[in-house]
């Protein structure tokens, strides 16, 4: 399937690694020219790497998503470089782990910074051009938690389900002005980050990496984490001109996990 990517402009945030990573390359396959961002040296190394395999023109610019001021220079630069966003992707690393007790109110206003504000900024800086040109994909990258609260994890069930909030009315909102606005919501997908949770928890649970990860995959279905190119595949097709009728959903990527009928 032709997913109608072709000389579009995606921007993905936090992509250095990960699910970012992962959507960011995908994305250029289909042939979409790509701004990313992150904190960390690995982003112009990422940036490379897309180029080298997809031979997309990326753009890779140093950004921290808890300042205002440099998500307004990130999409200052994408669109000083290729002219237009067709694709947002939000995403951001997710917030540490730990039980409400564990944690401090200043926890919690660092985590409303990184998962939710960020998006917000994003936002805020990408829909006028979009509302401009009559078009565009937002797609925010959260967590199956909104469906399914996930043990040890009370900052991410908590604050993503905002999230999912703010894309539901930018849905309502936008829809009419031709932006689509969605979400993709994975369960356990093996990555970095996951794999710093399954340490976590094998640490206080005295047991190891892999057993941790069979206990939080016993009740899906397929069996099995979701590998990053899977979910590469699906936030492209969620993103881009082949879903056009696809829009205000929270698309579950969980193998079956959630076993809700809505």
């Amino acid at each position: 399937m032709d997913l109608g990517l072709q000389g579009k402009v995606a921007l993905v945030s936090a992509a250095s690694q990960g699910l970012g990573k992962a959507a960011a390359t995908t994305l250029a396959q289909e042939g979409a020219k790509l701004a990313i961002c992150a904190r960390s040296d690995q982003l112009e190394l990422t940036a490379q790497e897309i180029e080298s395999e997809t031979g997309a023109e990326v753009l890779a610019v140093r950004a921290d998503l808890t300042s205002s001021k440099q998500i307004e220079s990130l999409v200052e630069r994408t669109l000083s470089r290729f002219n237009q966003i067709d694709i947002l992707i939000l995403n951001a690393g997710g917030p540490p782990p730990g039980n409400f007790l564990d944690l401090q109110p200043t926890d919690w206003e660092a985590a409303i910074e990184l998962t939710i504000m960020s998006a917000v900024r994003l936002c805020y800086a990408v829909v006028p051009h979009m509302i401009a040109r009559g078009s565009g994909s937002i797609v925010a990258i959260q967590s199956y938690s909104v469906k399914h609260p996930i043990d040890h994890l009370v900052l991410s069930n908590s604050l993503r389900m905002s999230v999912i909030g703010l894309m539901k009315s930018l849905a309502n909102e936008l829809g009419p002005r031709g932006i689509r606005v969605n979400s993709i919501n994975p369960a356990w997908t093996w990555t970095s980050r996951v794999e710093s949770l399954m340490t976590d928890r094998a640490k206080r649970n005295r047991t190891s990496v892999e057993q941790q990860a069979a206990r939080v995959t016993q009740d899906v279905p397929l069996g099995r984490m979701g590998t990053e190119t899977e979910f590469g595949r699906a936030i492209a097709w969620l993103a881009s001109p082949a879903a056009a009728f696809i829009h205000g959903h929270a698309l579950m990527f969980d193998g079956g996990a959630v076993k809700s009928a809505l």
